[in-house]
């Protein structure tokens, strides 16, 4: 995605770009939280490590590259596709967000 994106999610909701051998966990950063917490320990607020993640994902699309969604509260792994805009499709899909409201 790039770098001025920027998309509001539950705390579960995480974006994971594949690129030619690599996965990329985007950068989140939460706007209110009243735990301390390391949000990128999965195994502690999830149960699940990031190589089962991983593993899930690829398990999903072959590995193909673009981006992914991966809800960790339900174990739920989605494809998006190849382009940004994809995610933010998919996450309406899922009922997380909205269309922008000032845009007709």
């Amino acid at each position: 995605m790039h770098s001025d994106s920027k998309i509001i999610h539950p705390d579960y909701i995480r974006i994971i770009e594949r690129k030619p051998g690599c996965w990329l966990f985007k950068a989140m950063k939460p706007f209110y939280t009243y735990l301390k917490v390391d949000i990128d320990d999965f195994e502690m607020l999830y149960g699940i490590t990031q190589q089962q993640i991983l593993t899930e994902l690829f398990r999903i699309n072959s590995g193909s590259l673009g981006f992914y969604v991966a809800d960790l509260r339900h174990k739920q792994y989605h494809y998006c596709g190849t382009e940004p805009e994809s995610v933010k499709r998919k996450l309406l899909e899922l009922g997380i967000g909205r269309e922008d409201p000032i845009k007709s």
